[in-house]
């Protein structure tokens, strides 16, 4: 879509150039026009890279002929202007439904991509009747296309990509009969596919990918006879693939990765093919049953991509890809093969420069020798257990994931010579250091290296300069944090988990604070304050947990605006609570659990205010205090259903690589639960049990309707349960216990179908059980120690009624809860939140980020 339209201004401009060095050929109208429109808007903004702009409309002069301001262009013989070029010109504000935009009528091309128009695109926009190209891409507008655009019976060119689009398309879309390229991707359509497209013939170039269209897709598809490229990635749509698809004969690249298809792929008419067929993304459906025999017909292919294709552990025959002789793109990862495949079967594939087998059973003969120059090579899970000698010879190489393996011993010094060689993910093997001398990495340029999950032990690698990522957790390292990692200047990600490192945080960690963007030091044990200067203004992820730091929580953290992760749990920090993180408007994350943090956790008058956060976990510390009735009133993310941007969003692209990770631990039910991995789900939680706190339960609480935890236990609490904690729709876990409640439990309770688990033991609650099916099922522990609480499943009888409870019936209570301890560890691992960085690796535009699960661990606590 980008290179078309890039095409289109250039040769637009050829014919126009000439219409700058012309003298006053701006008409007057047209010219106050632009100086009006230039004042709807205000300029700021700069690139994150921090590198200058050309902010165009700052660039214009009122005493200038317009038609030489930059991004203008005019008709030569008539002085209007043709062609309005804003893009990325850090425009702000909305684009207003009476525009003086709307005055340059003889527009053919408005590009205003990259800009923040956030706000609805205005039905007024089609009194630009004569638009050929309409490029609105990366604007920040939300709401329904209008049908107004409809009207624009000239337009070939649309680009809407990447806005907060919603809703269907209007079939008013219809009548661009003459539109050839179309640009829908990474917004929020959703519904079925648009039927109206198909009636839209000159159509060469479609692309609905990011959004959340679902259903089949319409048997017809033939009928988009021009087309050329298509793409419905990352959507929901369902059902079989219409072999129709493949039939049209000018289609050239094909992406469907990442919906739901699902069934066997069958192609009856094979002649029927399309020859011209290049790019192929199947991968990350539901496909299942034997890899398709036309596979090997697509002669042209130069990409496929069957990543997760489920054989249902049938045999392959890999040697079908060998017709592929185009082939330099081939992801064969996943795909449920009982097959065990010799590496050798690829080697005549000689122009393959990315190859992707992971989770295939792997044979690699000593003596194998690749021909061809590959660059991206990942064989993660495929039962390797010696470092492949092959890669000596790959002098192209730049990515390598020999991840999860079981390659054991040292890793060979020869790897750090390869000349290309930049990514290296050896995590998760049986690795113990490395061959050579101490700095026998030191001399490559290694940009990210991961060696987490081995057994690696001192000495501590010196790394290379060039360094940008490290992640080296779950290792057997010690003694001091080595000096040596401050000469990093590079550095955005160190990871240290899970190691033995003692000792202080070094004070020259300041060297590279300034760039660094994830520390993660957990579960070791550093001891200490932490310095204030070693967090810099770019930190987004602080993973402290697990040590024996102590002192106040660093106060240079409010200059992190850009912080979404904050965990300091199972430390001896000793301080109030920060109330100066409410300004971190990023913050989705804050454990302060398990401290000596003391002190009230609210200000009279003031509201804390979260938008973002969605897990909050202050307990077994010493607050105390009363929470007023407004306390949880601004913690957005917890009260709609809302889109965050993930935490620690990809940096870095790929499938399955890096192992770099936050972890959290959850009480619920008894249980500690460390939820570890790289994955991401949205999880809400709220924990502030084992506290001091007192007064009544803030009636606010009721507003967090997204909430999934809600652990208040053993705290001083008094008043009544309120009724309105029947607006938490989403919870699945509610513990009250240990505290000072009274009067009775509300029914509406009852109405938490979601509702899981709940504990009201040890309060002063009376009345009766409510009848309902979440309560009921509930364990006699649950609400154990109320003195006036009476019903089933209790012993207590309420009124006449006679509900004494049998020994069959304890012996049914005592059953019920231990398969509900089950079920808690079954509805953790699925609801299990696991805050994240998606690692990747971004090499060129050949690899998409993707998240998948690491692992999980649950462990009992008796404490």
């Amino acid at each position: 879509m980008i290179r078309s339209l890039c095409l289109i201004f250039s040769l637009y401009n050829s014919v126009l150039v000439f219409a700058s060095h012309a003298k006053h050929l701006c008409r007057p109208d047209q010219k106050d026009a632009l100086w009006e429109f230039k004042s709807e808007f205000y300029v700021h903004g700069s690139h994150s890279d921090g590198t200058t702009v050309d902010k165009k409309t700052e660039t214009w002069r009122n005493n200038i002929d317009c038609c030489s301001w930059n991004g203008i262009s005019c008709d030569p013989k008539t002085g209007k202007v043709v062609e309005l070029d804003l893009t990325d010109s850090f425009l702000n504000g909305p684009l207003r439904s009476n525009s003086s935009l709307l005055r340059l009528q003889h527009l053919h091309i408005l590009n205003l991509g990259s800009n923040n128009l956030s706000g609805n695109l205005p039905d007024s926009i089609s009194n630009l009747k004569y638009l050929r190209v309409l490029s609105l891409s990366g604007c920040s507008f939300y709401g329904n296309i209008p049908s107004s655009l409809g009207n624009l019976s000239y337009l070939t060119n649309l680009d809407l990509s990447h806005n907060d689009f919603i809703g269907k398309l209007p079939d008013s879309m219809g009548n661009l009969k003459q539109l050839t390229d179309l640009g829908l991707d990474h917004n929020k359509f959703s519904g079925n596919f648009p039927y109206v497209l198909l009636n839209m013939s000159s159509l060469t170039q479609i692309d609905l990918g990011s959004n959340r269209f679902e259903g089949m897709l319409p048997s017809n598809m033939s009928s988009l006879s021009n087309l050329v490229y298509f793409d419905i990635n990352e959507n929901s749509f369902y059902g079989s693939i219409p072999s129709s698809l493949f039939m049209i004969p000018s289609l050239i690249q094909l992406y469907m990765g990442r919906n739901s298809f699902s069934g066997p792929l069958e192609i009856r008419n094979i002649s029927s093919l399309s020859t011209t067929l290049g790019f192929l993304s199947l991968g990350e459906n539901n496909f299942n049953g034997p890899i398709p025999r036309f596979m090997s017909k697509l002669v042209g292919l130069w990409y496929l991509d069957l990543a997760l294709w489920n054989t249902n552990k049938g045999k392959v025959d890999f040697s079908s890809f060998l017709h592929l002789k185009s082939l330099t793109f081939l992801d064969l990862s996943y795909i449920n093969t009982r097959s065990i495949v010799d590496l050798s079967l690829f080697s005549d594939l000689i122009s393959l420069g990315y190859l992707d087998l992971s989770g295939i059973n792997l044979k690699i003969s000593p003596t194998f020798h690749l021909l061809s120059p590959i660059e991206i090579l990942t064989l993660s899970s495929c039962n390797i257990a010696e470092f492949p000698k092959f890669l000596e010879t790959q002098k192209s190489l730049s990515y390598l994931d020999i991840s999860a393996n079981q390659i054991k011993g040292l890793v060979p010094k020869w790897l750090w010579r390869l000349p290309l060689l930049r990514y290296i993910n050896i995590s998760q093997n049986a690795f113990t250091g490395f061959e050579g001398s101490a700095d026998v990495i030191q001399p490559s340029e290694i940009l990210l290296l991961d060696i987490s999950s081995n057994t690696f032990q001192d000495p501590f690698p010196l790394l290379p300069n060039s360094t940008k990522f490290f992640l080296g957790s779950n290792n057997q390292f010690s003694g001091e944090i080595p000096k040596t990692i401050c000469k990093l200047g590079s550095l955005d990600t160190l990871v240290l988990s899970n190691n033995n490192f003692n000792g202080s945080i070094p004070r020259c960690f300041e060297n590279f604070s300034t760039k660094l963007s994830v520390m993660h030091l957990r579960n070791n044990s550093l001891s200490g304050t932490f310095p204030e200067e070693s967090i810099g203004d770019h930190l987004k992820s602080l993973d402290l947990g697990g040590n024996r730091f102590s002192g106040a929580l660093p106060k240079s953290l409010i200059n992190c605006t850009r912080l979404e992760f904050l965990n300091v749990e199972n430390n001896m920090i000793n301080d109030t609570f920060p109330f100066w993180l409410r300004f971190l408007t990023n913050l989705q994350v804050l454990v302060l659990r398990s401290n000596e943090f003391h002190g009230p956790i609210s200000s009279p008058g003031d509201s804390l205010s979260f938008p973002k956060l969605r897990i909050f976990d202050i307990s077994k510390n010493r607050f105390t205090g009363v929470l007023p009735s407004y306390y949880f009133t601004g913690w957005t993310a917890m009260s709609l259903v809302i889109d965050i941007v993930d935490i620690m969003p990809s940096r870095f692209e790929g499938r399955d690589s890096g192992n770099l990770y936050n972890s959290v631990s959850m009480t619920a039910k008894g249980l500690v639960m460390e939820l570890v991995g790289s994955g991401f789900t949205i999880y809400k939680t709220i924990d502030v049990s084992g506290n001091k706190l007192q007064g009544n339960i803030p009636e606010s609480i009721s507003l967090l309707k997204e909430l999934i935890v809600l652990n208040m236990s053993n705290n001083a609490f008094t008043g009544h349960i309120s009724p309105s904690l029947e607006n938490l729709t989403n919870l699945q876990s509610l513990d009250l216990s240990q505290n000072r409640l009274s009067g009775e439990i509300p029914p509406e309770l009852g109405k938490l179908t979601f509702l899981a688990r709940m504990n009201f033991s040890y309060n002063m609650l009376e009345g009766p059980i409510p009848q309902g099916t979440q309560i009921q099922s509930q364990s006699s522990s649950s609400f154990a120690e109320n003195p006036r609480l009476c019903g089933v499943p209790l012993q207590e009888t309420c009124g006449r009624g006679d509900n004494a409870t049998t020994q069959e019936q304890e012996d049914e209570d005592e059953e019920k809860e231990e398969k509900d301890q089950e079920v808690l560890s079954w509805i953790a691992a699925v609801i299990g939140y696991v805050p994240g960085v998606f690692c990747g690796f971004t090499i060129g535009h050949i690899l998409n980020s993707y998240k998948r699960d690491w692992f999980m661990k649950i462990f009992h606590s008796f404490g």
